[in-house]
């Protein structure tokens, strides 16, 4: 408790000294504030450190998530080529078999579809069957090669079983690895650990590289497949299910850059490009 004495004259106005008094009392007085207020600052830092993610700043998290975003942008374009059977479309002349109507058929990794089309649907300056996105009769079945080895005839032509096969697995560890690394970044944010962004890093950039590998082995089996036999000659391209893994696999890549450049204790820019100061 703070006392403060007044000694006054005969006017009862407050002498010199006792007037230096009072100004070393409001004095200390505004030290002992000013001492509350530093610690009462101590404590809401130590409040806000501690209410923060092991040390990682707002701004260090909302990179992170920015890039996880992008990376699962890449899993969706990757799952969604996986799982569907527009990789390549197989079409023979529209006038081969002589009458009204022609066959088309495309697949992926997992399936085959053909189907059968009205030629007076066609583009009349489309000279091969197709696309296969017109009405038609369709028909659809997996391989057999995944359960009883049986290869897949079509246009009698022979499917490479294991170039197939080969694909398919590629591209499910590509999909275990991005599992691995999306787990990896969750970790970082919710532990607030920097230090798992560098196996999710290796995850999604291995998983890019696996999604342009298994594309390369998908089309050499296509290859493999049209020079089989050549007694019907068919025209092939590659469909939008080839174009989703090939943006999937550049944004995995991209995404598993991102988070080894947020695991590095410092910045690259600043060491690259480092702040010279004005006076210099």
């Amino acid at each position: 408790m703070w006392s403060t004495f007044f000694i006054q004259d005969e006017d009862g106005r407050p002498a010199g000294s006792a007037g230096s008094g009072t100004a070393g009392g409001v004095a200390g007085m505004s030290g002992f504030g000013g001492g509350r207020k530093g610690v009462g600052a101590k404590r809401r830092a130590r409040a806000t450190a501690s209410s923060g993610t092991g040390g990682m700043s707002e701004n260090q998290e909302g990179k992170i998530k920015l890039a996880f975003f992008l990376a699962i942008v890449g899993v969706i374009l990757s799952v969604l080529g996986v799982g569907t059977e527009f990789w390549v479309e197989l079409s023979p002349s529209k006038s081969f078999y002589g009458n009204q109507t022609c066959l088309t058929a495309h697949f992926g990794l997992w399936k085959c579809c053909s189907r059968t089309l009205w030629v007076a649907d066609i583009d009349p300056e489309r000279e091969s069957c197709g696309p296969a996105d017109l009405p038609g009769e369709s028909n659809c079945s997996y391989f057999k090669f995944f359960t009883t080895g049986e290869s897949k005839m079509l246009f009698q032509k022979t499917m490479v079983k294991n170039l197939n096969i080969a694909a398919a697995m590629l591209s499910m560890f590509s999909l275990f690895l991005m599992v691995m690394g999306s787990v990896c970044v969750t970790m970082a944010l919710s532990k607030g650990v920097q230090f798992f962004l560098k196996p999710a890093s290796f995850c999604f950039v291995l998983s890019g590289i696996l999604v342009f590998l298994s594309l390369i082995v998908f089309h050499q089996s296509v290859l493999s497949f049209l020079a089989s036999d050549h007694t019907v000659p068919l025209h092939h391209e590659l469909s939008w299910s080839v174009s989703s893994m090939g943006c999937a696999g550049a944004i995995l890549i991209l995404g598993g850059a991102l988070f080894l450049l947020l695991a590095l204790p410092y910045s690259p820019w600043q060491r690259c490009l480092p702040h010279q100061d004005s006076n210099s």
